[in-house]
């Protein structure tokens, strides 16, 4: 039986009783911490859909599982110290609560304990699962990169961010998905078309983020509507604007991208106003569309059961549906 919640709680119960209270508790304490702060826990989930999927069964997967969100926190607890976050989930991040130092040190520890998790795999699943962890873990850095240089400049294509939220998100969801693809011994074309499904379901969702974030239901979404105007965020929808808007309101609007008010009300109407009038709004809404329907030709070229199929389907459609 294929169930998300089911597999959550598996994994959170399986990584509860990998976290036994070790020595030194500076390092070891502040990893305890920021995996039990939350979050939807989407990329162990799939990690142990796949392989439920591909026939070799949840448990077969855990290890993995943990491996992929341990690096995701870890990727977490660094992001937070270059952006001086204080907050992760509504909660200290780990750098405020300890310090800087502690925050590198146990950010550290946990790339290398994600690397130790795939020791408990044979040497055929240890090698595939190792080179793939490789590749994505220096995709993400990458990523992460052209989002700070991105931050500087003022001629980000849309190619170039695309390919900055593919390599920052997207990568890993591929990698989740094929990892439990490896672990239950699928053929190299099926992992290649399962980790395409995720990778371009996976930049599919960040574009949605994007588009929620000024479009989004407040009440639903939890926070406020515009985050990304107030940050100055070069996203898609901003860069679809400057594409598709007449030269007066593009002019306006990389003005309001070179401003801070202490009220910003304002400068997010205006903006919204932009995307809307320009098209951007609508054409945002069209390319989610266009990367999940690309996804789903690479699922129905999928060697799977067809009961596999169709909870991967839904899975993306409630996925591109969600709300917040």
């Amino acid at each position: 039986m294929l169930d998300l919640e089911a597999y959550k709680t598996s994994f959170l119960s399986f990584m509860e009783a990998q976290l036994p209270q070790k020595e030194p508790r500076n390092l070891y304490e502040p990893i305890e911490y920021i995996l039990q702060l939350g979050g939807k826990r989407l990329r162990p989930v799939l990690v142990l859909m796949s392989a439920d999927i591909f026939g070799g069964g949840r448990e077969k997967a855990m290890n993995a599982a943990l491996a992929i969100e341990i690096f995701h926190n870890f990727s977490l607890v660094h992001d937070d110290i270059m952006d001086d976050a204080p907050l992760r989930r509504g909660k200290q991040t780990v750098h405020e609560k300890w310090d800087i130092n502690t925050g590198i040190l146990s950010g550290d520890a946990m790339l290398i304990n994600a690397y130790q998790l795939f020791e408990n795999y044979p040497a055929e699943h240890f090698k595939p699962l190792a080179k793939l962890f490789t590749k994505t873990a220096m995709e993400v850095c990458e990523g992460q990169q052209y989002d700070v240089d991105f931050e500087e400049r003022d001629d980000v294509t849309i190619e170039e961010y695309l390919k900055m939220i593919e390599y920052k998100t997207a990568v890993l969801v591929g990698a989740a998905l094929k990892m439990g693809a490896i672990v239950s011994n699928a053929s190299e074309e099926v992992q290649d078309k399962i980790y395409e499904f995720g990778r371009l379901l996976g930049i599919a969702f960040q574009i949605q983020d994007d588009y929620l974030d000024s479009f989004g239901d407040q009440a639903v979404f939890g926070k406020q509507i515009g985050g990304d105007i107030i940050e100055n965020k070069k996203t898609y929808l901003y860069l679809k604007a400057l594409e598709l808007a007449d030269s007066s309101s593009a002019d306006q609007l990389r003005h309001l991208y070179t401003i801070s008010p202490e009220e910003p009300l304002s400068k997010i109407e205006t903006a919204k106003q932009i995307f809307e009038d320009s098209g951007a709004k609508s054409a945002t809404t069209e390319k989610i569309k266009a990367y999940t329907e690309e996804a789903f030709k690479h699922l129905e070229q999928m060697q799977v059961s067809e009961t596999g199929k169709k909870f991967l389907k839904e899975f993306g459609t409630n996925l591109m549906n969600r709300k917040m």
